[in-house]
């Protein structure tokens, strides 16, 4: 089995030590080159970190020359900047997200790698989520029929000085956390006529990030309802997802730590819920089916389950989320 040089450039993304670690169980897969970081805070906040340890910190153009494929998981802003510099490079890349810059930034990108044939794997996690996945596989197979509705939430009670983060995104909660949930929609329902956004700030504790932020997509029939909230007291235990239609309703809560998902058919029990059986991923494999998924895509042994087309469709339907039209 070949393995996959990989790097990571960048260690500033919250996702950024999660991906390593999960890089690491796979030796088998991937041979690990190293690792760069430009600023001198991340590498003393998150450089010492037992993921890590014993990788050689180096400049970009190091990895870049001796990698087959890059971990880019840098600052949010840095997102898409650092991954053209990659895909010029010829070099496959996990992108965490949501990826940034303008629209026209995200295209080329796109545009680059499908020339290229080189694989570009967003960083949303749940599409890895056995639930959701079987989810998504309710909502296409026809067993719910027609979908009408969908109810999405991710919120958290996040401290004072991460919503003061948030603050450096339009629509705060909503781009950080909604890009998540709006991934699942548009994997369902495809790209919505109209997209309303609503972004509010609690104020709490001072802070005018907008941290309490919902939207809604319009469909020619359904509507899709976002919503994501900073100050979230039961954050990991409300978070839920649930689709409805005509034969069918499945909904997911909470999405992770303790996940239960339940399926109510017409024409069964007279639509009372049944729990179905799952598997709970554990904090430390949420991205473990992911990056195996990588490898195999970056060698060529399957077709990516997210085109560059639905990419493209999630990153316009999150700007319009976030009032970016």
């Amino acid at each position: 089995m070949k393995k996959i040089r990989i790097g990571q450039i960048g260690i500033g993304h919250n996702h950024a030590e999660g991906k390593m670690l999960a890089v690491r169980k796979f030796p088998e897969l991937f041979e690990l080159v190293g690792y760069c970081e430009k600023n001198e805070e991340w590498v003393e906040r998150r450089g010492g970190l037992p993921c890590y340890r014993g990788l050689p910190r180096m400049e970009e153009g190091q990895l870049l020359d001796n990698c087959d494929a890059l971990l880019v998981e840098t600052d949010v802003w840095d997102l898409t900047k650092t991954a053209q510099r990659c895909i010029r490079a010829g070099k496959h890349i996990h992108l965490d997200k949501p990826a940034s810059g303008s629209l026209a930034e995200y295209r080329a990108l796109l545009d680059e790698a499908q020339e290229k044939n080189l694989t570009v794997q967003l960083g949303y996690m749940y599409r890895y989520n056995d639930a959701l996945r079987r989810c998504r596989e309710l909502a296409r197979d026809g067993t719910l029929g027609e979908i009408y509705q969908i109810d999405a939430e991710m919120s958290l009670y996040h401290p004072k000085d991460y919503r003061q983060w948030l603050g450096n995104f339009r629509g705060g909660t909503m781009y950080i956390f909604g890009s998540h949930l709006i991934d699942l929609v548009v994997g369902i329902l495809g790209e919505p006529r109209n997209v309303v956004p609503i972004l509010k700030s609690t104020g709490y504790e001072d802070v005018q990030s907008q941290d309490n932020c919902f939207a809604v997509l319009e469909y020619e029939k359904a509507v899709a309802r976002v919503t994501s909230l900073s100050v979230e007291v039961n954050g990991f235990g409300m978070r839920r997802f649930a689709v409805m239609g005509s034969l069918g309703t499945v909904e997911i809560k909470p999405l992770e730590h303790g996940t239960k998902m339940t399926l109510s058919l017409k024409e069964q029990d007279n639509g009372r819920p049944r729990e179905l059986p799952i598997i709970d991923t554990p904090d430390d494999g949420r991205y473990d089916e992911m990056m195996k998924d990588f490898y195999l895509v970056a060698t060529g042994q399957k077709e990516p389950e997210y085109s560059y087309d639905h990419e493209w469709m999630l990153q316009k339907t999150l700007y319009r989320a976030v009032g970016l039209e």
